[in-house]
C-alpha cells in the first residue's frame, strides 16, 4: 500500500513539475519563445507546444481572424477558423485563459470563406477554455444555401467552458454538437443572428444548443445568460442523451436583437428543453431544467417542443413570456400530448401555461388558491439581468423575482 502511494504522489509531482505556462498576445510573433516577455501571436502556436496540465494565458486585445484553417470546398463546406484538437488528460486539462484583469477578444467578423465557419472547433477533450470572447462567426450575405455558423462548436468530451461571451455570431454561440461531461459555466450568449439562413433569417441563431448522440451523457450548462437571440436561448432538440440545464437565465429571444422586432423565422424559446423536430421517436432522453428563469420571450419561456416523453422542469421561474410554460409533447401515433413534470415552479403575467393539463404539477404557482402578485415578490424588474458577472464570473446578485418572506409562494420559483 505504501509503494503503491508513494508512486501516485510521484506520479503528481513530475506532472506538476513539468505544468508549464505559456502567453499569447495580439501584438506577439509565433517565431517567440511564448513566455509572458516574448508572447506568441496566435492560439495554433500555442497549442503546439501545450501539453496536458500546461496554462496558455491570452493578453486581452484582438485576435482578427480574415480565413479558415482549412478552405471551402464547396459553398455549402465548413471551415475552422480555430481547431483545438490536442487533448489534455484527466485532471491535467490544457487550459486556454485570460490573462487575469485582461480580455481577449476573437473575432471572426473579418472571415471571407464562401461556407459555414465554426470560429473555435474543438474536437479535443480535458481542455478548459476561461475568460474569452467569441464574436463575428460569419455568414456570407450572397450565399443562402446554409444554415447557421457558428461561435464555438464543441465535440470533445469533458471540456469546461467557463466565463465565456458569446455575442454577435451568425448562429450559436455554443453548440454542443457530441460529447460527454461537458460543463459550460457562468458563460453569456446574446445578440447572435443568421441573418443569411437559407430557411429564413434568425432561424437558427440560439444562444446555446446540445443536440447530441446517444450514449454520451453528462453535459450541463450552469449559471449562464442567453438574451437577445434571434431563435431560441437554450435549445435541445435532436439531443439523444441527457442534459441538464440549472441556474441560468434566458430573456428576449425572438426578436432582432436589440430591438423589439419579431422574426418571423425566429422561434423565440427561452429554453427548448428537447424534441425531434416534430416526430416521435422511440429512444427520447429525459433532460432536467431546473433553478432557471425565462421572460420576455417571444414564444415560450419553458418548451417542451413535442419531446415524446416527460422532461423535468424543477423550481423555475417564468414571467410575461409568450406562454411562461409550453408542454407540448408528442405521442407515438404523431399526436399532440401533454407531457411534463413540474414541481416547485412560478409562473407570472402573460399567458401562464400551455398544453399542462392533465400533467403531473404539485405545488406550482398555478396550482395555488390564491393568485400570484406582485406582493410576493421584493422586486418585480425586467431590467437589470445583463449587469456585470461578480469577481468569480457567477451571476450577478438581484432582487427581481425573490420571494418577499411570509409569500404563500415559499418553495417555489428559481430563487427560494
Amino acid at each position: 500500500m505504501k509503494r503503491l502511494l508513494l508512486t501516485v504522489l510521484m506520479a503528481a509531482a513530475v506532472a506538476g513539475a513539468h505544468a508549464a505556462d505559456f502567453y499569447v498576445a495580439p501584438n506577439g510573433n509565433d517565431n517567440a519563445t511564448g513566455t509572458r516577455a516574448s508572447p506568441w501571436q496566435s492560439i495554433m502556436r500555442a497549442q503546439q507546444s501545450a501539453q496536458a496540465g500546461d496554462t496558455v494565458y491570452f493578453r486581452g486585445g484582438r485576435y482578427v481572424y480574415t480565413a479558415g484553417v482549412n478552405s471551402c470546398a464547396s459553398r455549402t463546406d465548413t471551415v475552422n477558423a480555430v481547431s483545438l484538437h490536442k487533448s489534455g488528460s484527466e485532471g491535467q486539462p490544457i487550459r486556454y485563459w485570460a490573462y487575469p484583469g485582461e480580455t481577449p477578444v476573437f473575432d471572426f467578423s473579418s472571415m471571407r470563406d464562401d461556407c459555414r465557419v465554426k470560429g473555435f472547433n474543438v474536437t479535443g477533450s480535458w481542455l478548459h477554455l476561461k475568460g474569452l470572447e467569441v464574436t463575428g462567426a460569419p455568414q456570407q450575405p450572397e450565399n443562402h444555401l446554409n444554415h447557421e455558423s457558428w461561435g464555438v462548436w464543441n465535440s470533445g468530451s469533458h471540456n469546461i467552458f467557463e466565463q465565456l461571451n458569446l455575442h454577435h455570431n451568425m448562429g450559436p454561440g455554443l453548440f454542443i454538437k457530441d460529447g460527454a461531461y461537458n460543463l459550460v459555466l457562468n458563460s453569456d450568449s446574446h445578440h447572435n443572428y443568421d441573418p443569411y439562413t437559407s430557411n429564413g433569417a434568425g432561424q437558427s441563431a440560439d444562444g446555446f444548443g446540445a443536440h447530441i448522440k446517444a450514449n454520451q451523457p453528462g453535459n450541463v450548462f450552469r449559471g449562464c445568460r442567453a438574451w437577445a437571440n434571434s431563435d431560441d436561448g437554450f435549445d435541445l432538440i435532436n439531443a439523444f442523451s441527457p442534459v441538464i440545464i440549472e441556474n441560468s437565465w434566458a430573456w428576449q429571444q425572438g426578436y432582432l436583437p436589440g430591438t423589439r422586432t419579431p422574426l418571423e423565422a425566429g422561434n423565440g424559446n427561452g429554453i427548448k428543453a428537447g424534441g425531434y423536430g416534430g416526430k416521435y421517436v422511440p429512444n427520447g432522453v429525459q433532460h432536467i431544467i431546473r433553478n432557471s428563469v425565462a421572460f420576455d420571450n417571444k414564444a415560450a419561456g419553458f418548451y417542451a417542443n413535442h419531446h415524446p416523453l416527460a422532461l423535468d422542469f424543477i423550481n423555475n421561474t417564468a414571467f410575461s413570456n409568450g406562454a411562461d410554460y409550453n408542454m407540448l409533447g408528442i405521442a407515438a401515433d404523431g399526436s399532440p400530448l401533454n407531457l411534463g413534470k413540474l414541481r416547485n415552479n412560478i409562473a407570472y403575467r402573460g399567458r401562464l401555461t400551455v398544453h399542462t393539463e392533465g400533467l403531473d404539477m404539485a405545488h406550482n404557482s398555478w396550482t395555488q388558491p390564491a393568485p400570484v402578485t406582485d406582493a410576493d415578490f421584493e422586486d418585480v424588474s425586467a431590467t437589470g439581468w445583463d449587469a456585470p458577472r461578480q469577481p468569480d464570473g457567477s451571476l450577478p446578485v438581484l432582487r427581481s423575482f425573490h420571494l418577499r418572506h411570509g409569500s404563500p409562494l415559499a418553495g417555489m420559483g428559481a430563487f427560494d
